[in-house]
């Protein structure tokens, strides 16, 4: 047994380390990682969509509650930039990019709408945001979001001009608090309608 366990004792460290992550206990390992790869891989590509592959939304109409109960619909921000963030306390690339988004939001909440659309029970997002003391406008599904801004894959996140187009989508995380962020948004946020 000692002779096995000396010949392959990398592969042992490496099988316990993989089990280890996937256990509960291993979230903010398994987060931490995320969020260095995540770091990367914003930095590397172009978030923002080309110009000519811009898609344009079709319809607004889409409703979501607050977690204070009070009814949003994406109607009433047309004409406004929007970002919007589909993301669960359960998945790790989500929590990964959560403090980027957290520190991205007090610089422009007062010139961007930012919607932080859970996938997830409100009292574990609640659980999940006074844990790590803090203060977004978390929102629910209580209507299907328009085709455009329809994922299958969390996190997705979307930024969506004055004039109704998709300029961002990005699914997996990101650094969202970079300087390419706030150049797209200082952008969108001068242009005039």
């Amino acid at each position: 047994m000692q002779k096995f366990i000396k010949k392959h004792w990398g592969n042992i460290l490496f099988f316990g380390l993989i089990t280890f992550m996937l256990t509960p206990a291993g979230l903010p390992l398994r987060a931490l990682l995320i969020k260095a790869v995540s770091y990367v891989t914003s930095r590397v590509e172009n978030l923002e969509i080309d110009k000519d592959k811009q898609l344009k939304l079709d319809t607004y109409q889409w409703q979501l509650v607050s977690r204070d109960g009070q009814i949003v619909n994406l109607a009433d921000y047309k004409g406004k930039v929007v970002l919007i963030n589909n993301w669960a306390t359960w998945c790790p690339p989500c929590v990964a990019e959560m403090p980027s988004l957290v520190k991205l939001y007090p610089e422009y909440k007062d010139k961007v709408v930012f919607l932080f659309v859970a996938q997830d029970k409100p009292e574990k997002v609640d659980m999940f945001l006074q844990k790590n003391e803090w203060d977004i406008p978390v929102n629910y599904m209580q209507s299907n979001p328009p085709a455009m801004l329809q994922s299958s894959s969390i996190p997705t996140t979307f930024i969506i001009d004055k004039e109704g187009h998709i300029v961002v989508k990005k699914t997996g995380a990101a650094d969202w608090n970079s300087g390419q962020v706030h150049r797209i948004l200082d952008k969108l946020v001068a242009s005039i309608k």
